[in-house]
């Protein structure tokens, strides 16, 4: 899934260069969701890269990272990322609406899970994405039984590589 939200971000932005540390790893979830959440971050962290910087994505039992080398998050703006149509004074001039990272937020919280956005040591922004593995105590996901529209087995256990 991480994979496939890579590409979806390299086709909107070519020029940026996406490095890859994944870990095979499985968490239960929507895969459309988490996906999407995960498209929201890489695009933010292109948007932000300067020319040259790599954004850097990782995957680690169960925590998917995103880390751009851009200016960073104003600390005055940080309570804020998550607000549904927030935009920071330095983002007011790039594309977009305010609703990705409320988006991130929602969906991630949705799943049982965490996200953090924090300055980067070096400088930067650094987007970190906790969710359940597969397998865990914690499933957001009731027992899926009756084969209907409402049964999650088809979106349960998702592989996030």
């Amino acid at each position: 899934m991480v994979g496939d939200a890579v590409v979806r971000a390299r086709l909107r932005a070519p020029d940026v260069t996406i490095d890859l540390d994944l870990e095979p790893t499985r968490v239960e979830g929507r895969r459309q969701q988490l996906e999407r959440a995960i498209v929201n971050v890489l695009d933010n962290a292109c948007k932000w890269s300067p020319a040259g910087a790599p954004v850097e994505v990782g995957l680690r039992d169960g925590t998917i990272t995103v880390r751009d080398h851009g200016a960073g998050i104003d600390p005055e703006d940080l309570p804020h990322v998550f607000d549904r149509f927030y935009r920071a004074p330095a983002a007011r001039s790039l594309p977009g609406s305010g609703l990705g990272l409320a988006i991130v937020h929602k969906v991630v919280d949705g799943h049982g899970g965490t996200v953090v956005l924090e300055s980067a040591l070096g400088g930067g922004t650094s987007a970190s994405i906790r969710l359940p593995t597969a397998g865990g105590e914690y499933s957001p996901f009731g027992p899926a039984d009756d084969g209907g529209p409402h049964d999650r087995r088809h979106e349960a256990d998702t592989p996030v590589t």
